[in-house]
Order: structure tokens, then C-alpha cells, then sequence
């Protein structure tokens, strides 16, 4: 039997309410296991963030003429449609590398809470993206929120789509920000990945990449880990699958599949949701384990990346009296499971924002192509670390 520990919590602190195998969704794209490629855990139904109860996203992707190809991602952590003084969670973060941005944080250290929406999109529309939301949640809730203070400060991170996008045009617009946020609203547990939202521009490991999720259940604590990630970082002969150099032997293949130069140029933003009771210091060791997951893949962190992760928990904070709250958290000694659940998920959302992706053309004419499925399986069956049952 687990321990769960218990709280008080004093109201100067700001408060909140509130498978066994993956779904196959015949028009969804390619994931990773889909390919044969081996992975530990369980993942939930959908093996993606949504697993985690009530977290919906939504994206607006933006591919316009020759030159723009960018896009937003919005994430509730407590869904949609509850009002914005009822979103706040536990939460924290973590920085690999902090050739970045991430807004907000500053107050979600401080207060140990998240309290709106999540935006990723591009370096250039951080901006746009952290006064559009505040925009739409004083739209949403126009009774309920008296002050800033009942609300905080957005939290909106970025990665550089600058080889395949335009971005001195500045093309995302409040009412993308807008769309992606009521596309949440309206979203399913499925989650689209690769040239979608946030992540429409963005390269990994010298592929086409993007918005990646996964998810894992903690066998023995029946607790949902989930991430959702927008990945642009790493060389191509960085890259590591299962154990496996696939980079350098894709080198040894490929004549010429990209026009992008062979560096380290970018960033890679982690949102890790999770419905087991973790305080905010625990989820900030949460936080830093998607260091590991991202290692396990070859990334190193590079120093033009911005590597910076969030964690928040879903789990409920009730009222004790006019005073107090109570909070259930999850024992120290008990939280293994979890870092390798967290570990596990990054590893394969990054993955699958490779598989997921295709060729894409933008600005300048820079062609980024897709990583090969056929070349994957082939190399992962040379050094026998396919999943047979898929082949």
C-alpha cells in the first residue's frame, strides 16, 4: 500500500479545484510503435497528455504561400470549461539550457502555481501569444475575474522555426492565438503530432519534426503520466533510438535529404501533466527528470538551445475551512515510478515528432525532409532492437 501525506494550506497561497494499450485511430499518422520501435512502460489509451483527465489541446497551424510555415499549440491543464479561478494547479519548471523563453515563471516559482492556459508557438510570437491569451480569458471570464491577480500571469514558451518560416513577418495574429485556444476547447483525446501548431516549422536531429505526446501509466500507483512537446534541437548524428546510433548510420546512407546546415541551433519545450499529488518542489524534480528522457535520444543540451520544461499536477486541493486548504501529496520514497514514467514518455514523444512529420519546402526554398521509416526499421532490425510483433 502507498502513503499519500497531507497538508494545510493557508489561503495567502492561491488554490484549484480539480488501458492497457494504445488506441489506433485508422486516419492518424504514424507513431513510432507503429514502426516496430521498442519502448518501456505502459502507455494509456491514447498514449498522449489527454490521458491525464481532463487536459485538452488544441493547435492552429499556419502554412501560407512559399515562406510561412509556423503555428500556436494551447494546453488547459484542467480543461476548458471551468472558470479561469478554478485552473490553478500545483506546478513547476525546470532549464536544461536557457537559450529560451518561457513566461511567467517567475510568478509560478513564487506562488507555486499554474494558473491559465499554456501557448507554444514561435520565438517571434511570444509577444502576441502572452497578450492574445489574456485577451481570450478576460473574454471567457468576464464575471469572474475581479483583478490580475485572480488570474497570473500567462505562461507561453517558444521555439525557433526561423530555416523554414519567415519570421520576420510576424505572421501569427491574435485571432490564431484565439483559434488555437477554442480549438482545445473543441478538441478530442487525440492528439495530432509532427507539422501541426506550434511545432509546423520546427526540426529535430536534422529532420522534420515538431509537436510530439505521450504517456505513461505508473503500474502499482495508477497514477497518469502525460507529455506534450515541441522539439527543434539536435544533429542528426546525435540521434539515438533504442539504444541504437540510427544517426550516424543514416549518414551512412543518405546522399542529400536536407538543405538545413548540420548545427545545434535549437530548442526543444516540455509540458509533462500528471493526476498524481506531487507539491511543486516534487514536480520541479519532475520537471528536471525530462532531462534524462532527452539524453536518452542524444540530445546534450546544446548552448544556443532553449531546454525548459514545465510539470504540473491535476490532483485536487479542497477547502478545509475559511483558512486553510488540504492538500494530498504522494511520499518521496514513492515518486521511482514516476521519474521513469516521465523519463519514458519524452523519450517516445520526441520520436514520434519525427515519424509523425513529413517533407516540408519553406522559406528560401529550404527543403527539411522527414526522417525514413524504411531506413529506421532497417537499422533498428540490424542491430535487433525491432518489435517483432509489428513486422
Amino acid at each position: 500500500m502507498y502513503t499519500i501525506q497531507r497538508i494545510l494550506l493557508f489561503c495567502s497561497v492561491w488554490y484549484c479545484t480539480d488501458g492497457s494499450g494504445v488506441e489506433n485511430t485508422s486516419t492518424r499518422k504514424l507513431r513510432a510503435r507503429d514502426l516496430g520501435i521498442p519502448f518501456d512502460g505502459t502507455p494509456g489509451k491514447y498514449n498522449a497528455i489527454t490521458d491525464v483527465d481532463n487536459v485538452q489541446v488544441g493547435f492552429r497551424t499556419i502554412i501560407e504561400g512559399d515562406s510561412i510555415r509556423t503555428g500556436v499549440t494551447a494546453i488547459f491543464p484542467r480543461g476548458s470549461n471551468i472558470p479561469a479561478t478554478e485552473q490553478r494547479c500545483f506546478a513547476n519548471w525546470f532549464s536544461l539550457n536557457g537559450n529560451g523563453e518561457m513566461t511567467g515563471i517567475h510568478l509560478l516559482t513564487e506562488s507555486g502555481f499554474l494558473t491559465t492556459p499554456i501557448i507554444i508557438t514561435n520565438t517571434n510570437s511570444v509577444g502576441i501569444g502572452y497578450t492574445s491569451a489574456l485577451k481570450w480569458i478576460y473574454q471567457q471570464n468576464k464575471t469572474s475575474l475581479a483583478n490580475v491577480g485572480d488570474l497570473g500571469l500567462p505562461i507561453v514558451a517558444e521555439t525557433w522555426d526561423g530555416y523554414l518560416n519567415n519570421f520576420r513577418e510576424f505572421p501569427i495574429k491574435e485571432e490564431h492565438v484565439f483559434e488555437a485556444l477554442n480549438n482545445a476547447k473543441q478538441s478530442s483525446s487525440y492528439v495530432e503530432e509532427g507539422n501541426v501548431g506550434g511545432g509546423t516549422g520546427m526540426i529535430n536531429f536534422g529532420y522534420k519534426a515538431g509537436t510530439g505526446t505521450s504517456s505513461r501509466i505508473v503500474v502499482g500507483l495508477n497514477y497518469t503520466v502525460g507529455v506534450l512537446l515541441q522539439a527543434n534541437f539536435g544533429r542528426k548524428h546525435q540521434l539515438i533510438i533504442a539504444g541504437v546510433p540510427v544517426g550516424q548510420e543514416l549518414l551512412d546512407i543518405e546522399t542529400n535529404a536536407s538543405s538545413v546546415p548540420d548545427k545545434d541551433a535549437g530548442s526543444i519545450i516540455v509540458i509533462l501533466a500528471t493526476d498524481a499529488p506531487l507539491l511543486p518542489h516534487q514536480l520541479k524534480r519532475m520537471a528536471t527528470r525530462v532531462s534524462l528522457g532527452i539524453g536518452k535520444l542524444g540530445g546534450i543540451g546544446a548552448d544556443s538551445s532553449g531546454d525548459i520544461f514545465l510539470a504540473f499536477s491535476t490532483a485536487n486541493i479542497t477547502n478545509k475551512s475559511s483558512t486553510t486548504k488540504v492538500a494530498e501529496f504522494l511520499s518521496n520514497d514513492l515518486i521511482n515510478p514516476l521519474f521513469d514514467a516521465a523519463i519514458q514518455c519524452v523519450e517516445e514523444a520526441i520520436i514520434n515528432s519525427l515519424i509523425a512529420a513529413e517533407t516540408m519546402v519553406g522559406f528560401g526554398g529550404i527543403r527539411v525532409a522527414s526522417i525514413s521509416h524504411e531506413n529506421v526499421i532497417k537499422i533498428l532490425k540490424k542491430y535487433n532492437r525491432l518489435n517483432d510483433s509489428t513486422h
